[in-house]
This record gives structure tokens, sequence and C-alpha cells, in this order.
């Protein structure tokens, strides 16, 4: 068995063994990582053989720090890399690469559109009808679109969202509210099958399908980096966050919003942005929290895009594609029958 771990911000962890009698066997490690002393690698190995096949990712981590010398150097991994990446051989997980990846960036369309769109290529994935694909937003009105577990009424200024025109919409997935300006943010949707994440926790996985987007940002000139669980920053400020949702069907979606041009002080007149949260930040002005893309590089919100785009493809392999006809319909009617309701938007109140 084979398993590959890129660690985020870091160095690729492979592992290749057997599984004889319930056991690992033959284990092996190895990649681009950096160990000191020389014959720390072989007491990992050991470590590693003999463990059940059913050992968890943070027992085989606790296996291998106990058998690390004292004075052990690790760098561009960890012991709970090496967890990981036995976990995804033993899952028979599958890796970037494996997949003929299609990349959709369409017109604007409305918010619940987006949001309806999200879970029927999320299902098609599942269903085995689409490919993995990567499809960057494009919407022309304002909108605040809250998490799927948010209270509409603690989240949402209604004066506010009125005074400026601001829908207000509720996503499938879990996580905080977005306020998403026309043409002041970007936001990305991936559906991928499960089988790419196999292996890893949840909070390993948002680092994990994210990682493209920090090397892109990099690329500009933004020292990007993951904090966990969910947001991607930098050195100076918040550039955005991500959220999940795992349908049960061998699909995921995993989106992400980042600030490129954000209006503060209008956006904590739209969301109602308790202090306990904002002193949780470290910061006393909600309109302090986010560092748009913009005041760090200086590019368009096009050219952003691009290379974001460029990024992708150029790690991953990519093809233009489009949504169907078929895959539209069937948004339009889930708008209908489900994101535009009153129901849905106030099943927390």
């Amino acid at each position: 068995m084979h398993g590959e771990y890129k660690v985020p911000g870091g160095k690729l962890v492979v592992v290749d063994l057997e599984v004889v009698d319930g056991g690992v066997q033959d284990f092996r490690l190895a990649g681009d990582f950096f160990l000191e002393p020389d014959d720390a690698l072989p007491l990992i190995d050991a470590a590693v053989n003999g463990l059940p096949a059913t050992t968890d990712a943070a027992g085989i981590a606790a296996a291998v720090r106990a058998a690390l010398p004292e004075d052990a150097v690790l760098l561009g991994f960890t012991p709970e890399a090496v967890g990981v990446a036995v976990r995804r051989a033993l899952s028979r997980a599958s890796t970037w690469q494996e997949y003929d990846w299609e990349i959709i960036h369409e017109g604007p369309i409305s918010p619940n559109e987006h949001l309806a769109l999200d879970q029927v290529l999320t299902e098609e994935v599942g269903a085995g009808r689409r490919g993995p694909t990567l499809r960057i937003w494009e919407w022309d009105q304002p909108a605040v679109v809250i998490g799927s577990f948010q209270s509409l009424k603690n989240e949402v200024d209604p004066e506010g969202a009125a005074k400026y025109g601001v829908e207000v919409v509720r996503r499938i997935s879990g996580g905080g509210a977005m306020f998403m300006d026309a043409g002041a943010i970007i936001s990305y949707s991936l559906y991928v099958p499960t089988d790419l994440v196999q292996g890893m926790t949840f909070a390993d996985s948002y680092a994990y399908l994210d990682e493209w987007v920090i090397e892109a940002l990099k690329s500009l000139g933004i020292e990007a980096y993951y904090q966990p669980l969910n947001d991607i920053t930098s050195t100076k400020g918040k550039i955005g966050g991500a959220a999940q949702k795992r349908l049960g069907t061998g699909s995921l979606l995993h989106h992400a919003t980042m600030s490129y041009d954000m209006d503060g002080e209008k956006m904590v007149q739209v969301l109602r942005i308790g202090r306990e949260k904002m002193s949780d930040k470290g910061t006393t002005s909600a309109a302090k929290r986010v560092d748009p893309l913009r005041s760090q590089t200086g590019l368009t919100r096009a050219e952003i895009i691009d290379r974001l785009i460029a990024t992708f493809t150029k790690l991953y392999g990519a093809h233009e594609g489009h949504v169907t006809a078929e895959e539209r319909q069937r948004a339009q009617e889930l708008v209908a029958s489900k994101f535009a309701t009153r129901e849905w938007l106030e099943r927390v109140p």
C-alpha cells in the first residue's frame, strides 16, 4: 500500500507498507522533508511496523514520537503527518493528480443559485456524473451568506440589510456569516470525492484543500498561511475563511471566500458581530478584522482570479468547463423549493 500527504506549508510525506495478519509490515517512510539525526529514520520505520492496521492517526503519531530521540529535529513534517500518510495508505486515498479537474468560471448569477449549484455539483460528483471541479463565483448584487446552523436574528441586522439592499441567504455548510458585496470578494467552491481526503481529520482537510490558494497568494507577494480551523490569513491580517459539507454520497463540498475590497463600515451595519467574538480575535473593530487582497497586491480582482486558476492548473492539471443545462435547471428548481424559501432561511430563527 502506498500513501502520500503534502503537509500544508511543509513537505511531502510518502509511506509504503503491507498489512499482514491485521498488522503493519514492511513500513518505509520517505519524502523531501529534513530529519536529524540520520538514524532517526529507521527508528520511525520500526515504530510503525507491527502496529495494528486499525490504529488511528493520533496513535501512529504517538508511536513515532515515542521512538524519536530527544535531540531529533523534524523540518517540514511532524509525527502527525506520518500518521495521516499511513491512514491514507490504509484507506487507499486518492491524490490530486489522479483526477481530470474541471474549472468553471462563468458570468454572474444570484447568491441563492450559487448555493443551489454547490449542492447540485457536489451531488453530481458523488454520483459519478461529474469529475472533480473548481468553480469560481461571480455575482452582481450584495448579499450576506449565513452558515447552516447560525441564528438569522443573531447574525443579521435587518435594518442594515434593508438600507444597503443586501439579500440574506443560507448555505448548506456550517461556519460563520460572509458579507459578499458585489465585486468585493473572491469566492470559489471545490467539489471533490471524499477519497481525496481519506485518512485526514476535518481540520487537516481544510488546510489540505486550500494549500493551492496559499501557494497562489504567496506568488503574489502575500505572506499567506492557514490558521486552523478554517481561516486563510496573512501577516497583515485575515484574508478569508472556508467551510465544508460532506453529503454522505462519496463527495465533499469545500468553499471559501476571500476579501478583495471590503467596506468594513457597511459590513458592521449589516452583520451583528458580538463583542465576545471580536475580543476573541484580539481586535476592537470588526472593520479591521479583514485585510483585503487589493491593499496587499494592488492588482485587480480579475488578475488575482487569473493567478488562482493558473496556480491550480499548474499544480494539478485542469481544463475549462461549464455548468450543464441539466445542472443549472436542477439548481434553479432547488432555489424555488429550498434556498429561496422562508422555511430554509429561518430554519434557525
